[in-house]
């Protein structure tokens, strides 16, 4: 069944699993006017259950259709993010649509409420990063009327749209570069494996290949908050000061790497005779850098201009798989 097809729920539906009418439903929803606990409870439950997110738009608004597409991204610091909503912004705009965007800080408790706030202005679509998100995002999704389309990832099971990469693909083509060039002993820069789950899936097929391959990661340090390049240049110096004989380093992205990179710089590390970097996302200033940061390039803006297409046109269900390229590049 096609994801599009599915119908959003109504005021009515609420009211009937609630066991009220919707004037009462209406009420507790605004929290105002009379009403006791346990029949406010009731409709709260009956919400929750159904995933159903009250309706900002009003009269023929609503009936006719929003023009708005709703982005719910991980972060703005990232540039990552900023290059898939560039893509799929100008798309949008040469066909009448507006974009409009909220920042979850890789949160999903805090994806879901923006989630619920952008459904009730009801778009023509909502975009999100990955396909792992919160029970109540997952149930508003398939109760709204509008489309999905889950970006950047393609190692599970879509809602409705989805375009990007595999993720376990791209931690397998890294540890095999690696371990091709001749590194035994390599370690593991990232930051917070837990909340960015597309990093945690390159990470752990990385290791898994690294293992099959009698090299198991030497050593790791994670950061526990976002990437960044001081995060990244610190981390290189904790990891080192406790194993100094690793003889490359995979970061979870270039802007981790290019830390690492200025960490060696300033203390006379040769890369990479004496130590490789490899980064991933293939960033513009890892080609400005005294030596080409080694990395992956992945196809932010396509997977922009791909995702709004897909929307524009009304597409079927659908994932499609953009790829990624290999950067050789001078640091590994």
């Amino acid at each position: 069944m096609e994801f599009k097809q599915q119908e959003g729920v109504t005021l009515a539906e609420v009211a009937k699993a609630a066991g009220v009418g919707e004037s009462t439903v209406s009420r507790v929803l605004r929290n105002h006017g009379s009403f006791t606990t346990k029949t406010r409870d009731r409709v709260l439950a009956a919400v929750q259950h159904l995933g159903y997110v009250p309706n900002r738009i009003a009269g023929t608004l609503a009936s006719a259709g929003s023009r708005l597409v709703a982005f719910v991204i991980p972060s703005l610091s990232n540039i990552v993010f900023t290059d898939v909503l560039r893509g799929a912004s100008a798309t949008l705009e040469d066909h009448g649509y507006q974009a409009v965007f909220a920042v979850t800080d890789y949160d999903p408790e805090k994806e879901e409420a923006l989630v619920a706030s952008m459904l009730a202005w009801r778009p023509t679509a909502v975009m999100l990063a990955g396909y792992e998100h919160a029970d109540g995002t997952v149930k508003m999704l398939r109760a709204a009327k509008c489309r999905v389309v889950e970006v950047l990832d393609i190692d599970g099971v879509a809602l409705d749209l989805a375009v990007g990469f595999s993720n376990h693909a791209a931690g397998r083509e890294s540890a095999n570069f690696m371990l091709q060039r001749g590194y035994r002993r390599i370690g593991y820069v990232g930051h917070d494996l837990n909340r960015d789950t597309r990093a945690s899936k390159r990470f752990a097929s990385f290791c898994e290949t690294l293992g099959a391959a009698s090299a198991p990661l030497a050593d790791r340090q994670i950061h526990a908050g976002p990437s960044s390049v001081e995060n990244g240049r610190a981390g290189l110096e904790q990891l080192l000061a406790r194993s100094p004989d690793v003889d490359a380093v995979y970061f979870s992205n270039d802007d981790m790497a290019l830390g690492g990179y200025f960490h060696c710089l300033s203390h006379g590390i040769t890369v990479p005779d004496d130590l490789a970097i490899l980064g991933y996302n293939g960033l513009d200033i890892g080609r400005a850098t005294p030596q080409r940061l080694s990395t992956l390039l992945t196809p932010r803006v396509t997977i922009g201009q791909v995702a709004a297409q897909l929307v524009v046109d009304d597409a079927p269900s659908q994932v499609i798989d953009l790829g990624f390229e290999l950067i050789e590049g001078e640091t590994a």
